[in-house]
């Protein structure tokens, strides 16, 4: 059901007070039933029935009447951007199911709400020049694939992942830890409007105008991760924002991927150590792309990754080419083979097990795919 005009200024009064944790913030909209039942009550009442304390219940309240929610939404719609609501159309199923969605989102661009190919690609704001390389490589690879970048527009890592995005024409969008009224770094103010102009968009939970304070990015890292299928971390120390983003991306049942990095860097030892503890280890955008969720891989223009630069057809007999071509980039069952190509299951299982043997293929609840090499 659409949210009346005074429900949402209401929202966003309440979504305005960052000290309060989104999931409390929605455990009082369940107890009072709406952002404006809520507002309404006086702090001993919210302290109370909400288990917070009276001083944030206070400080919660005074925040709330000092912030102009006509204003917010004024000003967002001024710059050509719109605020999404949780419960209404539009705003991303995968952030209404963390376990603190944002009660809205200012957006600047255009934010898909679907299952889209999106990876989050995260690291150190003191990039190291192989760390520059290895980001600006998988990046490029990601983007041309047509795989949606997810980043923060910081300094160092997040700047390269969009800059190649945007570079390649392609869709990125920057989860930024100030409103979207403002440029944090200010020299990024460029690349944030060409991530506009490329169909990305600006995406902050904050009000328009916020700053760049430091507790908002540790916040803002659980809605990278949120709007990702999967996330990457190029570089970074072992208690830095981006191993940050790593966890929270852990607790939403993400897989977190580490680019490895020489032992004697300090902004490797993160990745290092996500490695050791069991993250999958990138090469490669193959990697990454391999790691994706098959559903959300249909469409991804990987021909150049996995054809053009990888399999050999003269190492393979005709018939084993045949099948590898059948598979292509999705799955195959026997029995779909034995459709398509007309053999016998027979044949095609003596050949399929030859591949396997020589791992071109691999086989996952009966259904063949086809190996990098």
């Amino acid at each position: 059901m659409p949210l009346s005009e005074q429900e949402k200024l209401a929202l966003l009064k309440i979504n305005s007070f960052s000290y309060l944790r989104a999931d409390w913030a929605n455990r009082l909209l369940e107890i009072f039933g709406s952002a404006e039942n809520v507002l309404k009550q006086d702090a001993k009442t919210l302290s109370e029935e909400g288990k917070i304390s009276l001083e944030t219940a206070q400080k919660f309240l005074k925040n709330a009447a000092a912030l102009d929610a006509q204003a917010e939404m004024d000003k967002t719609f001024k710059v050509g951007g719109h605020i999404l609501f949780k419960g209404e159309a539009g705003y991303p199923q995968s952030l209404a199911n963390i376990k603190e969605p944002p009660l809205a989102l200012y957006v600047r661009g255009k934010l898909d709400d679907g299952e889209v190919p999106s990876v989050g690609m995260v690291g150190t704001r003191k990039v190291t020049p192989y760390g520059r390389r290895a980001c600006a490589m998988l990046a490029e690879d990601l983007a041309r694939s047509g795989v949606i970048l997810v980043s923060g527009l910081a300094r160092g890592v997040d700047s390269i992942v969009h800059t190649q995005a945007v570079k390649n024409g392609k869709v990125t969008w920057a989860l930024v830890g100030t409103g979207i009224g403002r440029c944090y770094p200010a020299e990024n103010r460029e690349l944030a409007r060409a991530i506009i102009d490329n169909g990305g968009a600006i995406i902050s939970e904050l009000p328009f105008d916020a700053p760049p304070l430091a507790q908002h990015f540790p916040r803002r890292n659980r809605l990278i991760a949120g709007l990702s299928r999967l996330v990457v971390v190029i570089e970074g120390e072992c208690k830095s924002g981006a191993l940050i983003t790593a966890k929270m991306a852990l607790e939403q049942g993400l897989d977190v991927l580490a680019v490895p990095g020489p032992i004697d860097s300090p902004q490797s030892n993160g990745t290092n150590m996500l490695i050791k503890q069991g993250a999958a280890m990138v090469l490669d955008a193959r990697d990454i792309i391999d790691a994706m969720p098959l559903n959300v891989k249909f469409g991804l223009n990987t021909k150049k990754l996995y054809n053009e630069e990888t399999l050999q057809s003269d190492s393979f007999t005709e018939s084993e080419s045949a099948l590898l071509n059948l598979i292509g980039q999705g799955s195959k069952t026997i029995d779909d083979l034995a459709e398509e190509s007309g053999m016998a299951i027979s044949e095609i299982a003596g050949i399929l097990f030859n591949l396997e043997v020589s791992s071109a293929v691999h086989c996952s609840d009966g259904k063949y795919s086809r190996n990098r090499f």
